[in-house]
């Protein structure tokens, strides 16, 4: 019977020598469950519910790096302020301007991907690259003190067309080249390109994801009877 911790040290295994670290996706998990990845050995762990995360937090290690990959929604942030890592999933200046306020108020700097709409499906949430041009161009992003731009995020087709899903992160690490090219030029932190789940993380390296957010390889099926 494989553990938990077998798939973990399997995907150490896997990243070695790679510029791309595991964000294990926790979400619907119970605290128990990422205490054993944690014994593994993993550290990142990457939720979608700020109450969820909240909630978690302080039942676990305070070396644990909380990820927020879902959509994130105003009125949550300051759930996650105190403590989150890195918010994977800012789509709008309205966000970005409430992350500032709220981290402004623990007196830290939030890290952040701008997360792109690269899926040609309908679910997604996300910006394109001119939105994410205009976003950063404003006035009101430039006087932003507590928030920090480290790269990109994206969520491909729910598909097995391999040629399909390269298309798609191929044309995401072309945006993060974009804005680094234009923004970023200098920044030493903008460096993160998360794509790659549990079904398509082999090509998301292969075009040069930094992160692969992966869940049910690691955890097994999802249990959707945890309460949030």
């Amino acid at each position: 019977m494989r553990t938990i911790q077998d798939n973990i040290h399997d995907f150490q295994q896997k990243l070695a020598g790679t510029n791309c670290r595991l964000i294990a996706v926790s979400k619907t998990h119970p605290v128990e469950l990422i205490r054993e990845a944690y014994e593994g050995g993993q550290r990142a762990f990457g939720e979608n519910k700020a109450q969820e995360m909240m909630l978690k937090q302080p039942q676990l290690p305070a070396d644990v790096e909380w990820h927020m990959i879902g959509h994130l929604q105003t009125n949550k942030v300051k759930y996650i302020a105190p403590f989150v890592h890195l918010i994977q999933s800012v789509d709008s200046l309205r966000l970005l301007l409430e992350i500032e306020k709220q981290a402004q108020k623990h007196n830290r700097v939030i890290d952040c991907l701008l997360q792109f709409y690269i899926a040609e499906e309908e679910t997604k949430f996300g910006l394109d690259l001119e939105e994410a041009q205009e976003i950063l161009r404003s006035e009101e992003f430039r006087n932003l003190k507590h928030v920090r731009i480290c790269g990109v995020m994206g969520v491909a087709t729910n598909t097995d067309d391999e040629q399909h899903l390269q298309r798609e992160f191929s044309r995401l690490r072309g945006y993060f080249e974009a804005l680094k090219a234009e923004f970023f030029p200098e920044a030493p932190y903008y460096k993160e390109i998360s794509m790659g789940m549990s079904s398509d993380y082999q090509l998301a390296i292969a075009e040069g994801s930094t992160m692969i957010r992966v869940g049910s390889a690691i955890f097994g099926n999802r249990n959707y009877s945890v309460s949030h």
